[in-house]
């Protein structure tokens, strides 16, 4: 089995490099030209459409995102291009191949309104551009025809890239105190995590007798919840007490989003029920704090 995975340098597909080799032949792909001449950048729709034809692939993953939810208040077009336009690039693609498509969103296609966690059957209503790119993408997929299925995560982190638990270790070695956002609340989700349940999913599908009956979308969020500023306070106390390492934050001070102005609005509410992902695939999601802690060490230790 042939399976191309996009973005490979991201935080997601960093792990996904891993998480896939005992699937099928792993062809991991970046923007850059590998050694086979093969192209892996999304936006290029020609060199995609080559990479097609010459793989003919039986999945296809796409870990590639533009993800700077602030800068695409300002740069709408090229988050547009990453987000939807490439997407239903991909689908259309896909679907001339017949070929399994796996996509990532995001909770902020919601507007963070609602009082208990969203579910795939609530009202998408984004509230920031980065959002819009990603409602526009999961839009071109259900239109496309296309056999896919549709990931949406939430407070992603991991050991690579850039992520809160990265920035909040690093302040809190050069300040003594810090203000931490307490009124949006959400489910840090490792890449890990995210890989894993991508490779299980995928396994679950593949040897599925109704495979077809599992396309759509799912919500898909470690087990629990906290607001920025607890996940902040678990970070801290797991470095100090768990592992042992000094750092030199005295004081965390709870504060509203008002008080943190952004120039993307931000949902308040970014749970995700995780109900339908745990039941169709047969799946067990882990807490929150589990997966936090395991990234602290492998930085830390």
């Amino acid at each position: 089995m042939n399976i191309i995975l996009l973005g490979k340098n991201g935080q997601v597909g960093w792990e996904l490099q891993r998480a896939l080799q005992p699937l099928g032949n792993v062809i991991s792909l970046d923007r850059h030209i590998n050694t086979n001449g093969l192209c892996g950048d999304i936006t290029n729709f020609t060199a995609i459409e080559q990479l097609y034809a010459a793989i003919k692939p039986d999945v296809v993953i796409n870990a590639a995102a533009y993800t700077a939810v602030d800068k695409a208040e300002s740069n709408y077009e090229e988050a547009d291009l990453i987000n939807h336009l490439a997407v239903m690039h991909l689908a259309n693609t896909s679907k001339h191949y017949n070929s399994l498509l796996i996509n990532y969103s995001s909770d902020y296609v919601f507007d963070g309104t609602l009082d208990a966690p969203w579910s795939e059957t609530d009202s998408r209503m984004p509230i920031n551009s980065y959002g819009k790119t990603k409602y526009d993408g999961e839009i071109a997929l259900e239109q496309s025809g296309a056999r896919f299925i549709n990931f949406r995560t939430s407070w992603v982190y991991g050991t690579y890239g850039n992520n809160f638990i990265k920035t909040m270790l690093k302040l809190a070695q050069s300040k003594e105190e810090l203000n931490i956002i307490a009124d949006q609340i959400g489910a840090p989700t490792g890449a890990a995590l995210i890989a894993d349940i991508t490779a299980q999913a995928l396994r679950y599908y593949l040897i599925h007798e109704y495979p077809d009956s599992l396309h759509g979308h799912y919500n898909l969020a470690a087990k629990g919840e906290c607001s920025w500023f607890d996940y902040a306070e678990f970070i801290f106390a797991t470095v100090q007490k768990e592992i042992g390492t000094k750092l030199l934050i005295k004081q965390l001070n709870p504060i509203p989003t008002s008080e943190y102005p952004t120039p993307a609005k931000r949902p308040l509410n970014s749970r995700l029920n995780t109900k339908k992902l745990q039941t169709q695939f047969q799946l067990h999601l882990p807490h929150w704090q589990q997966g936090v802690a395991q990234v602290l060490g492998e930085l830390l230790l």
